[in-house]
């Protein structure tokens, strides 16, 4: 479990795990709304050379951010969904393209698409301006990327 307290922090920590990345990653976010799923996944932005700034895609259900080396992080949202639709399709022809790091939020409707192969952070409160992230890991390649980061 990493500790986290404060937003430049938890971006930094994004960052992090951002500069090690290459495609062909799933990255699963799981926490309440505020917890700094965001925040991370600007910092992961930031850390895999993107120049873009990152909105949370939670009224657009995905957003997709490329940097200079082709790789793009396609970030998905399915908070306000109750069936996934056609998202599900799109999000399984980003899990399977290897230029492509595939970071999905609120992911209990998708669950049965995801890769087992995936790192899984879980981000809560402890207090207000603390964070804590449970990072897990569902295979051999993120495991070397919790390793990394640990």
């Amino acid at each position: 479990m990493k500790q986290i307290t404060t937003e430049v922090a938890m971006k930094e920590f994004g960052q992090q795990l951002g500069r090690i990345l290459r495609g062909g990653e799933v990255i699963e976010l799981i926490g309440d709304v505020g917890a700094g799923k965001t925040t991370f996944t600007k910092g992961l932005a930031i850390g895999m050379g993107i120049d873009e700034v990152v909105q949370s895609p939670s009224f657009t259900i995905s957003r997709t951010y490329e940097n200079t080396e082709s790789i793009r992080m396609v970030h998905y949202d399915f908070y306000r969904l109750h069936d996934a639709g056609v998202m599900k399709q799109d999000l399984q022809e980003s899990i399977e393209d290897d230029k492509t790091v595939t970071v999905v939020e609120w992911a209990d409707i998708v669950s049965g698409v995801l890769p087992d192969d995936r790192l899984s952070l879980r981000f809560t409160s402890p207090t207000e301006t603390s964070r804590s992230v449970d990072i897990k890991a569902g295979g051999s390649r993120s495991d070397l990327l919790k390793g990394e980061i640990l």
